[in-house]
């Protein structure tokens, strides 16, 4: 062997040491995606944002949300489905993309069995809300109101097939009344048009709708529960509104690709669980009407979806909820 066939040969080999090397690394070794579906300033939004930094720091790594908004959040949830399974690319998911979607949409270009579900990670009522200047000032006005003038009364919500188009579709059957649903690419901009007056009720989620509710320039008539919610002050429960039959909640949990492997699953979840657990986290979330709900395993929360998705899916079929 030459010298230089000799050099060449020692460069391969250390190249070769190097890419071993590299694809050895402990996970993580590189900054993790956080996706969200929607667009800023609503729920999904939020709980990213408030849980990154803690999220970012158990993991040992940085953790950029990215919002990924349309198709009531599929575009995210495809993103993550069809991504590398390494652990750097991770979904924030509420039911609208993990049962709603695929129970609406069967020709989505993901499934829902393309994501690995590792813990939820929250809980919230929704908020039915209306612009104060219409002259809606309880949920028995609105009933009223729409029964009047059926379909004349616009809800705005953060999308096709999101949690608040769900909770608008029950009521209107069980209050058995006629709304027009006005879709919206997130929360923030469906709030926005409501302040504006372009529609006049939302079934909102509580980071969307309390602010502006606390800052008078939203009327809040009823949370979607039962009773009433220390999360959202001064806002009575469907029960003490008039419509004792209507309860719903919806969640967030973390999802990644399905061929992740278990042992980053597993940190994944830890790192989640510690999050979720800081003290700043929690109150953060708090003051926006949004509970910290953990699963005790991956296995478990995968068990709750299973169940969970059946509410969900007869609610779409009940209601005859369509995508268009």
């Amino acid at each position: 062997m030459n010298k230089r066939t000799c050099l060449a040969a020692m460069a391969l080999g250390l190249l070769s040491c190097t890419v071993h090397a590299q694809s050895a690394a402990p996970y993580p070794n590189k900054p993790v995606k956080l996706l969200v579906g929607f667009a800023p300033g609503g729920a999904a939004d939020h709980v990213a944002r408030s849980m990154s930094d803690a999220f970012g720091r158990a993991l040992g790594t940085s953790v950029v949300v990215e919002n990924r908004a349309g198709a009531g959040s599929s575009i995210a949830a495809e993103i993550v489905a069809k991504a590398p399974a390494d652990g750097y690319t991770v979904l924030i998911a509420s039911p609208s993309s993990i049962s709603v979607n695929p129970a609406l949409n069967p020709k989505l270009g993901y499934t829902p069995k393309d994501l690995a579900p590792v813990t939820k990670i929250t809980t919230s009522p929704l908020v039915i809300a209306a612009n104060p200047n219409i002259g809606i000032n309880s949920l028995q006005d609105l009933i009223a109101r729409a029964k009047k003038e059926p379909g004349r009364i616009n809800y705005a919500t953060s999308g096709n097939g999101s949690a608040p188009h769900l909770g608008g579709a029950l009521f209107t059957q069980l209050a058995n009344v006629e709304l027009t649903h006005i879709p919206f690419r997130g929360g923030g901009p469906a709030i926005q048009s409501l302040i504006a007056g372009d529609t006049q009720v939302t079934f909102g989620t509580p980071p969307s709708v309390l602010p502006m509710i606390q800052a008078g320039r939203l009327k809040g008539l009823a949370v979607s529960t039962p009773e009433r919610t220390a999360l959202v002050p001064g806002v009575p429960g469907m029960r003490e509104a008039g419509l004792p039959d209507y309860g719903i909640e919806f969640w967030y949990g973390i999802f990644v690709p399905a061929a992740t492997p278990a042992p980053v699953v597993k940190k994944i979840y830890e790192a989640a669980q510690a999050a979720m657990g800081q003290a700043n986290v929690k109150a953060a979330l708090n003051r926006e009407g949004t509970d910290v709900d953990l699963s005790k395993s991956s296995e478990q929360f995968a068990a709750f979806l299973q169940e969970d998705a059946k509410f969900w899916v007869k609610l779409v079929k009940s209601a005859g909820v369509k995508l268009d």
